[in-house]
């Protein structure tokens, strides 16, 4: 029963992601390289975040309850305003990586847009932090030990998964919200995105009451999807040609 809890939660959590990687990103060098050096920054950003929390941990009463829950809050806050500027700041060297690569290439063109970076990143942020998130969680699904044998709830692993999932994907989608806010100079795009993240992070504490954290998040994700999609250049119109398509089994063509 372990070793299906185990193998169930992995491919809840990470087999859409790891249907991303193969599909849209293995195939391009520049693209894996892309992909973890956004995980490489994410990386850094939580143990930045982590080392100022530990310390803090340590300089107050861990006797005091409310304060302990404080500084878990502002842990969490900090986190995922830490976890923005490094965004930011893996733009910024994104955008200055695109200026050399126009500059070295022969017809003076990028090999891979802004957009395509946003979205390499934006899955390199959401596969390392889906990584930190699970990796305890699946070790202990491997035993020893019965889920909610003292009264506990007997879905943790499984809604742990599935909101391991949901936060690949909003990584993902906030990406390139963030980056398509730091092109044009739309804050309010910026803006929107950290307070998302905040939200969902924030909606975490609700838990052990599971739905109240994970039925905002995936309506969160698919706000944050739709608002990427029409972002990206996508239509109803377009949408509605590639649903008629797959249903009729014809191959999508290309307008002249």
């Amino acid at each position: 029963m372990t070793l299906a809890i185990f193998f169930g939660c992995t491919f809840i959590a990470f087999g859409p992601a790891l249907g991303l990687f193969l599909f849209t990103i293995a195939r391009d060098p520049l693209r894996i390289i892309i992909l973890i050096a956004g995980a490489f920054f994410w990386l850094v950003s939580l143990l930045l975040s982590s080392l100022i929390w530990f310390i803090a941990v340590k300089a107050s009463n861990p006797l005091d309850e409310p304060l302990q829950k404080g500084l878990l809050i502002f842990g969490v806050m900090f986190s995922v305003l830490l976890q923005e500027a490094f965004r930011f700041l893996y733009y910024k060297l994104l955008r200055k990586a695109i200026e050399g690569l126009v500059a070295l290439s022969e017809d003076g063109c990028s090999p891979i847009s802004i957009q395509q970076m946003a979205y390499v990143a934006g899955v390199g942020f959401g596969l390392m932090s889906g990584a930190f998130s699970m990796i305890n969680l699946l070790a202990d699904t491997l035993g020893p030990g019965t889920v909610g044998i003292h009264g506990d709830s007997q879905l943790y692993f499984l809604t742990s998964a599935f909101m391991t999932m949901v936060l690949i994907f909003l990584h993902t989608f906030w990406g390139i919200l963030f980056f398509h806010g730091c092109e044009h100079q739309h804050w309010w795009e910026i803006t929107a995105v950290i307070v998302m993240h905040l939200a969902v992070s924030g909606l975490t504490f609700c838990n052990p009451l599971y739905m109240g954290s994970l039925v905002p998040s995936y309506l969160l994700m698919a706000t944050a999807a739709t608002w990427a999609y029409l972002l990206s250049g996508g239509s109803a119109q377009n949408l509605q040609r590639f649903l008629l398509c797959l249903w009729s089994g014809a191959s999508p063509q290309l307008e002249s």
